[in-house]
């Protein structure tokens, strides 16, 4: 029997959580600590398992023995995961990414690291997800499609064939993108928006038909 992968989650909120129980109990990884920045630490241990400062990882939990996952929300428009996932790569870690047995994913779909694919998604062939991209719970994710890096897709999201999603964006739940459109950089697309054209970066849409309300 193949040895299951060690893993440190960083992180101890209820995604980091989610994350444990999700690489626990439907991955090759096992779960051996947390880690959280040295300042936000407020347990000692989370499931059992010691919550270690961040700067002290690599010497208790070094890189040529464990991986790791960045189990980051979209605080800051996903800043804050993509500036950890960024620090973990200079340090040599090797970024685990999950994708639940229970989503549909084509065999040609390409997939980067440090993602979370969760279940009930429907990943049709060639499309090609990036680095640092979490894909909440039933999506639908449509042929020919990109994702780009420390993308966030939140529940019931319809992302239509050759589309392009940029860095950073947040998609809201229920909302909707036409075919052949591309979100822009930065972008926040509100719950229930219905995208029918091409965004601008760094700018919130709302509404059916989505329009912008603010840009950074």
């Amino acid at each position: 029997m193949e040895k299951r992968k060690e893993l440190v989650i960083i992180g101890d909120s209820a995604f980091a959580q989610i994350a444990y129980e999700y690489f626990t109990h439907d991955s090759e990884h096992t779960v051996v600590a947390f880690s959280v920045e040295r300042g936000y630490i407020n347990k000692s241990s989370l499931f059992g398992l010691p919550v270690v400062p961040l700067d002290e990882i690599r010497s208790k939990y070094p890189p040529s023995e464990f991986t790791a996952f960045v189990a980051i929300t979209y605080i800051e428009g996903n800043k804050v995961r993509a500036r950890i996932y960024n620090q973990l790569k200079e340090w040599k870690y090797s970024l685990a990414t999950y994708v639940s047995s229970k989503a549909f994913v084509w065999r040609n779909v390409k997939i980067g690291d440090n993602c979370f694919i969760f279940e009930d998604n429907t990943v049709q062939p060639w499309v090609s997800i990036g680095n640092d991209v979490i894909i909440w719970s039933g999506n639908h994710l449509g042929h020919h499609s990109e994702i780009q890096d420390h993308v966030f897709i939140s529940s019931h999201v319809v992302i239509s064939g050759f589309c392009k999603i940029g860095k950073f964006a947040f998609l809201g739940v229920n909302s909707t993108i036409s075919n052949n459109v591309s979100i822009g950089e930065g972008d926040i697309i509100g719950a229930g928006a219905v995208v029918i054209g091409d965004t601008e970066n760094n700018t919130t849409y709302v509404g059916n038909p989505a329009r912008p309300i603010s840009r950074k």
